[in-house]
């Protein structure tokens, strides 16, 4: 994590963990810090439930004192509760409360599986709160155009790369971020995604212009950094500035509802309606673990549908029926 001391209001036993998922599994920065705020929220409230804290002054239950006598008492039922304080109390949505439970179902399998602690699993065989899946959003072929044909100001030639790059390769907003001068050396160049997990991408030729020409730029910096894109106080450029850079040319644009990840969108939609890349060539290109997460990118309009139905061989045969 960026500030170590993030973890020093926690248990040891929860602070374990958390370097477990960090350094062994490889679990990314923003996901660990998510699991941290998950179990601090979980644990006060058992607090609460289990009588041993009031409601009031939620946030300032200590939980440095879990331990594992605390762990192995809590039951299935528990958790039921905690999920039904998180609906009622919290209003927070099914994503959310599934993205909670999946905490939940690592840190209990930790101490099941990995410490051999726990004499049973509360959370094994827990389904998880159903997320409607929905279509991504994402700009279509003109939008994209349009985005990509009015970049200008100071740092053009950066912020063009940035959105050519987050348009043409599918990028996720950490992997831009923690690009370096070293990793853009060849074609294909290395991407660093979740989990520490490294793979090679391809620049197309609008790419690789883009890519020279913030080079003839960013080589003439002055700075220690080994990061491809700078802020202007030549230190590697920050996630909310890199939002604000996309954000302020969709609004220029005239481009409302997207984001940086809708970029993403985007990219795999278009290489996936136009490009004929079939689906797990387009998991490789995206760095997805599951298949099942890059199907999305499957979907194709109604008119392509009809299409479809149209060009099937007997639709051409206009024999009439007998009488």
């Amino acid at each position: 994590m960026s500030d170590i001391n993030l973890f020093s209001d926690v248990s040891p036993l929860i602070k374990k963990f958390l370097f477990y998922m960090l350094t062994i599994k490889g679990r990314s920065k923003n996901t660990v810090k998510s699991y941290y705020f998950d179990l601090k929220l979980f644990f006060r409230f058992l607090k609460i439930f289990y009588k041993q804290e009031s409601l009031e002054n939620f946030d300032e239950i200590n939980i440095k004192d879990i331990d594992l006598n605390f762990i192995k008492k809590i039951k299935t039922a528990d958790i039921f509760e905690f999920l039904f304080f998180l609906a009622n109390s919290r209003k927070n949505e099914n994503k959310t409360r599934a993205r909670k439970v999946s905490c939940l179902k690592s840190f209990f399998k930790y101490f099941y599986n990995n410490e051999k602690v726990l004499d049973e699993n509360p959370v094994d065989g827990l389904d998880s709160p159903k997320i409607k899946k929905s279509l991504p959003k994402y700009l279509d072929l003109d939008q994209s155009q349009l985005l990509l044909s009015n970049v200008d100001g100071a740092h053009k030639e950066r912020d063009y790369l940035i959105l050519t790059l987050f348009l043409n390769c599918g990028l996720r907003l950490s992997e831009l971020i923690s690009l370096n001068l070293e990793d853009i050396k060849n074609n294909p160049i290395k991407i660093t995604g979740k989990g520490n997990k490294e793979r090679q991408i391809y620049l197309n030729q609008i790419t690789v212009r883009a890519l020279d020409e913030y080079l003839k730029i960013r080589t003439k910096i002055k700075t220690d950094s080994p990061a491809l894109f700078l802020s202007q106080n030549k230190t590697r450029i920050s996630n909310r500035r890199v939002q604000k850079i996309v954000e302020e040319n969709l609004e220029k644009n005239n481009l409302i509802g997207f984001s940086v990840h809708k970029l993403r969108h985007t990219a795999a939609t278009l290489m996936f309606q136009y490009g004929e890349v079939d689906v797990r060539t387009l998991q490789e290109i995206l760095g997805h673990e599951s298949l099942s997460t890059t199907q999305i990118y499957t979907h194709v309009s109604n008119s392509q549908i009809q299409e479809a139905f149209e060009s099937n061989p007997l639709n051409k045969i206009n024999k009439k029926l007998k009488n």
